[in-house]
């Protein structure tokens, strides 16, 4: 169960990947871009804590992925949105990419989007997409 700190964490986070999106949507807009990611970093040091935070990003095999982040973040800060993004999708990718297999399992419990995701060949590519299906 989450404490209220952790579900005001969630929703700083839900409202940072909002805010990304909506800069990426309306032309790489890097106000937006910069004003999610802050949201985004916010958001999950409020739902997992300060040291793991730390701890996170400062994972040996995940350095690289690290890096690449927070230079995006950097390069959307100086105005170079376009750039900055794509540098900071790799890192992104690289740091939370193990998080997908439960992500893609948890939304497929879910109501509407559950049974696309369940179709024979929806379920195919995603699994191809993810790389491995979890044992539950």
């Amino acid at each position: 169960m989450l404490t209220d700190l952790q579900k005001i964490g969630v929703g700083l986070t839900a409202f940072g990947i909002a805010f990304m999106v909506l800069g990426i949507i309306l032309f790489f807009d890097a106000g937006f871009i910069a004003i999610g990611n802050i949201l985004f970093l916010a958001g999950i040091t409020i739902v997992i804590g300060f040291v793991r935070t730390i701890l996170f990003f400062k994972r040996k095999q995940k350095i690289f992925g690290t890096v690449c982040f927070f230079t995006g973040i950097f390069l959307v800060f100086l105005k170079w949105p376009m750039i900055g993004i794509f540098i900071e999708l790799f890192g992104f990718v690289n740091l939370f990419g193990d998080f997908f297999p439960v992500i893609l399992s948890f939304m497929r419990n879910l109501p509407i989007i559950g049974n696309i995701l369940n179709k024979p060949a929806v379920r195919r590519l995603t699994d191809r997409l993810v790389g491995k299906r979890l044992p539950v």
